[in-house]
């Protein structure tokens, strides 16, 4: 292992491996890139554990603004990430999502749709009469309004495009190594390198934090404070028994103003739901409370949809949100202090969706100095050191 890289990515997840990419690709960039990576199979990665989410549904600008580019560079996947002839395959899912409100919430979602319709988003709002003649499988008695993406919103499969990102930015000469960085290495305002449990100390020109739920660790070996933890969701698989009434294969994820959310995977569901804050501990294991479909999910989905009265847990899992308790907004760029370590962190569950938007700021960071081609300054480290939260207001 060489003594000295230009850039090493602390996580090869996809945030990480998105950043290798766009920095590789990049004809303005000479140096060299090593992404450390600490479970190369990817078993217990956040990433692939994920349900594969992309939404415009949000209510802050620059979070519809990545969302969108990363519908468009799904939509050149095959070309951008080909890797000698061999296309990726990453299709999306384009079902759309369908967020639900009762009255208390009706202002709130006309407020966030006209936000997404001035940022160019196709979403429509539904009132509880245009509900049920649309999606007549809902319960819509307690419901007076609904937004549905009809476009650009949906799922893929998380760990496809990783492997995709990981593979083309292989090709382009980044090294992935399996290892852990144990120590963050600092002369003053600068990173000069880090320290690994197998291969010792390594320098660079620049640090990059995509480690995912283990963020904050990396971020405080640096000697730096950053509120991203590590929070457990689990996701259910399950069969639905009433074939004549349930849901039809294009239905979209459909999210309740209860916080549970349900969408059609193969010939099964899959769903779930973000446990209440004081039952929400910071938490790396992977093991799965059965006992919460049945008392906190189960009453939701067969309430909404009466065919889901009659259902089956076939399957669940657990993955982790790298959870940023000030805001559950995304932090990226550098620390002020700390010129030359960049941070893509606490995505709280929206990450695959923005890793192609954050790979390319990453790259343009260090490339350019600044972001180019969307500026994310807002979600900067300024607002963690003077606790000033991001309200937004579609955090799911």
């Amino acid at each position: 292992m060489d003594d000295f890289w230009d850039v090493i990515i602390v996580g090869g997840g996809v945030i990480g491996s998105a950043s290798a990419y766009f920095l590789m690709a990049n004809p303005d960039f000479k140096g060299r890139v090593l992404v450390v990576e600490r479970d190369p199979t990817y078993q217990d990665c956040s990433t692939a554990r994920s349900a594969g989410g992309i939404r415009q549904q949000f209510s802050t600008p620059e979070n519809i603004q990545m969302s969108q580019f990363a519908v468009e560079f799904l939509s050149n996947l095959s070309e951008t990430l080909s890797v000698d002839g061999e296309q990726p395959e990453v299709t999306m899912t384009e079902n759309g999502y369908l967020v639900l409100a009762s009255a208390d919430g009706q202002a709130t979602i006309e407020e966030n749709v006209a936000i997404q319709h001035e940022y160019g988003a196709k979403t429509v709002l539904l009132q509880g009469d245009e509900l049920a003649a649309q999606f007549p499988w809902l319960n819509t008695e307690d419901l007076a309004v609904g937004s549905f993406g009809p476009e650009n919103e949906g799922w893929i499969d998380p760990y496809a495009l990783l492997q995709a990102f990981r593979k083309k930015a292989r090709s382009l000469g980044a090294v992935f190594v399996q290892d852990e960085v144990v120590d963050v290495i600092r002369d003053d305002d600068r990173v000069t390198g880090v320290r690994m449990e197998s291969c010792g100390e390594i320098s660079c020109n620049w640090l990059v934090n995509a480690a995912g739920p283990r963020a904050g660790t990396i971020a405080a070996a640096a000697g730096i404070h950053m509120p991203v933890r590590p929070r457990k969701r689990f996701i259910y698989v399950f069969d639905c028994h009433d074939g004549s009434q349930k849901p039809p294969p294009n239905m979209p994820l459909t999210f309740d103003p209860t916080g549970t959310y349900v969408r059609p995977e193969g010939k099964f569901f899959i769903c779930g739901k973000a446990p209440a804050p004081s039952d929400d501990p910071d938490c790396l294991d992977l093991d799965v409370d059965h006992d919460y479909f049945d008392n906190a999910i189960w009453p939701d989905l067969a309430h909404r949809i009466p065919a889901f009265e009659a259902i089956k847990v076939v399957n669940s899992w657990a993955g982790h949100y790298a959870y940023n308790t000030l805001d559950q907004n995304a932090i990226i760029g550098a620390h002020p202090d700390v010129e030359n370590m960049f941070f893509a962190n606490g995505f709280s569950g929206h990450g695959l969706q923005q890793s192609p938007a954050v790979g390319r700021a990453i790259s343009e960071l260090i490339i350019q100095d600044r972001f180019v081609s969307l500026d994310l300054t807002r979600f900067g480290f300024d607002r963690i050191m003077t606790e000033t939260p991001i309200l937004e207001k579609n955090v799911y």
